[in-house]
C-alpha cells in the first residue's frame, strides 16, 4: 500500500523552501531532504492546468509537492503534514496586484525587467532589502516590489485560496465512489494519469469531481500536489506568443489539406452520423473562425449517440477525449485521447466570454467541444451519451484554441 503522505515531518526540513534556486526551461529542480528530514520539496514547471486570468497569455504554471517519505525521528521533533505545509506557504510570495508586477535584476525601478509575476502567482523568497522581496520563481531569480506582494504569515491565507489542489491518478483505472469507502457503490471510474480537482479531502480519502459528479477516491492511488501560478520570464513569453502562433498556422494548414481531401472522397465511413442522431440545426453555433465553426458544426451531428468507455466512434461510442479526438481527426489534427493532455493543446484562451465554436472547454477529468453562446457538445456519460450543455455546469480548469 502506497502512503503520499506520513503522520509525522521533521521540522528541520523548512529550510527547503528558501534555498531552492532553477535555472532552465522544462526542467524539475528538486530539493534535497535533510539527511535526517522526512519530506523532500519539488518544484515542477508545466502548464498541466491553467487559471483563468485577466490577461488572454496565460502565464507559464508550476506544481509545488510534498513528497512523503518514512521519518524515525522522535515525537518531540516532528510536525503533521497540515503544519508543514502551513510552514511552506509561509515562504512564498504572492502578488497581488490588478495584472502582474515587475521581477527586476535589482531591488529598483532602475534594474532590468527580467519577467512578470502575473496576480495570485507565487515565488519562493530569498531575501529582504530596502522594500523589495528576492524571490526565484520559474526560471526567474529576481526582485519583486514588496508593497505588491504578500508572504509570511500574509500569505499562508491567500496560498491556500489560490492554490489549486490535484490528485493524480497513478493506478490502471480507479473506481470513484460515493462514499469514502471501499463499499461505496462506485459512481465513475477515471484511468491511469488523469489529473482530478479535489473538493474536499479527509483521512485516506479524497473528494474530486468527475463528470458523473463529485465522489471519493482513496489517497493509495492518487498523488496529491498543489498547483500555483509561477513567473513568466520574458524568454518564455516570446516563445510561448511564437509557439501560439505556429500552433495557429499548422492547424489551418491541416484544416485546409482535410478540407481538399473531403471533397475528393466523398463517402460513408464509421464516423457517418448514425440515423438517430439530432440534426446540427437544433442548436445555435456562435460566431468564430470558420473552421472553428466548422467544428462545431460537424460535432453536433453526433448528439444522442452513445458514450462508451475508451470510445473513439462518433457513431457506435466514444467518452469525452475520445469524442474531441474524433471530431478533430476530420479536420486533420490530431489530439490525444486523454482530458489532462488536452489542457496543453493549441493555445490558452482567457475566459469563458472570449471562448469561440471549436474550442476544449477542459474541466476535471473531462474535456468538451464548445459551439457559442456558452454552450458545449461532449460525451458526458454512460446515462446520457453525447449531449449539449451549458458550459458553466462545472468549474472550468482551462481553455484552448486549436484553429
Amino acid at each position: 500500500m502506497k502512503h503520499k503522505y506520513f503522520k509525522h515531518i521533521r521540522k528541520t526540513v523548512y529550510i527547503l523552501a528558501a534555498a531552492v534556486t532553477f535555472s532552465g526551461l522544462g526542467l524539475t529542480a528538486e530539493a534535497s531532504v535533510l539527511p535526517s528530514g522526512g519530506v523532500g520539496l519539488a518544484l515542477a514547471r508545466g502548464n498541466s492546468l491553467e487559471e483563468i486570468s485577466d490577461k488572454t497569455a496565460i502565464p507559464v504554471q508550476s506544481i509545488i509537492e510534498w513528497i512523503g517519505t518514512e521519518d524515525s525521528g522522535s515525537e518531540e521533533d516532528t510536525v503533521s503534514p497540515e503544519e508543514a505545509e502551513e510552514e511552506l506557504f509561509r515562504s512564498l510570495v504572492i502578488a497581488q496586484v490588478s495584472n502582474c508586477v515587475n521581477v527586476r535584476s535589482l531591488p529598483s525601478e532602475e534594474g532590468e525587467i527580467l519577467g512578470k509575476l502575473y496576480n495570485n502567482s507565487v515565488g519562493t523568497f530569498l531575501s529582504e532589502e530596502n522594500g523589495w522581496y528576492q524571490i526565484t520563481s520559474g526560471s526567474v531569480t529576481g526582485y519583486v516590489k514588496g508593497e505588491y506582494c504578500v508572504t509570511g504569515e500574509d500569505a499562508v491565507e491567500i496560498a491556500r485560496r489560490v492554490g489549486t489542489r490535484i490528485a493524480t491518478v497513478d493506478t490502471q483505472t480507479l473506481f470513484v465512489r460515493q462514499e469514502p469507502s471501499t463499499e461505496a457503490a462506485v459512481l465513475g471510474m477515471v484511468p491511469e494519469g488523469e489529473e482530478l480537482l479535489v473538493v474536499e479531502e479527509t483521512e485516506g480519502w479524497v473528494k474530486v469531481d468527475v463528470e458523473e459528479g463529485t465522489g471519493w477516491v482513496s489517497t493509495d492511488y492518487v498523488i496529491l500536489r498543489s498547483e500555483f501560478v509561477q513567473a513568466e520570464s520574458k524568454e518564455e513569453e516570446r516563445a510561448r506568443l511564437a509557439k501560439e502562433e505556429e500552433e495557429r498556422r499548422k492547424a489551418r494548414e491541416a484544416a485546409a489539406a482535410r478540407a481538399a481531401q473531403n471533397n475528393n472522397n466523398a463517402g460513408n465511413s464509421d464516423n457517418t452520423p448514425a440515423e438517430t442522431s439530432q440534426p446540427p440545426a437544433t442548436y445555435t453555433v456562435g460566431e468564430g473562425s470558420e473552421m472553428g465553426v466548422a467544428v462545431a458544426e460537424y460535432a453536433l451531428q453526433f448528439v444522442g449517440n452513445p458514450y462508451v468507455w475508451g470510445g473513439t466512434s462518433l457513431t457506435n461510442g466514444a467518452d469525452c477525449s475520445g469524442f474531441v479526438m474524433s471530431v478533430y481527426a476530420n479536420f486533420g489534427v490530431s489530439l490525444p485521447h486523454s482530458s489532462t493532455s488536452d489542457r496543453s493543446q493549441g493555445y490558452a484562451v482567457d475566459g469563458l466570454e472570449n471562448a469561440q465554436p471549436g474550442d476544449l472547454i477542459c474541466y476535471s477529468g473531462h474535456v468538451a467541444l464548445y459551439i457559442g453562446d456558452g454552450q458545449i457538445v461532449h460525451a458526458s456519460n454512460k446515462r446520457v451519451g453525447i449531449i449539449v450543455s451549458r458550459a458553466d455546469y462545472r468549474k472550468i480548469l482551462a481553455i484552448r484554441r486549436i484553429f
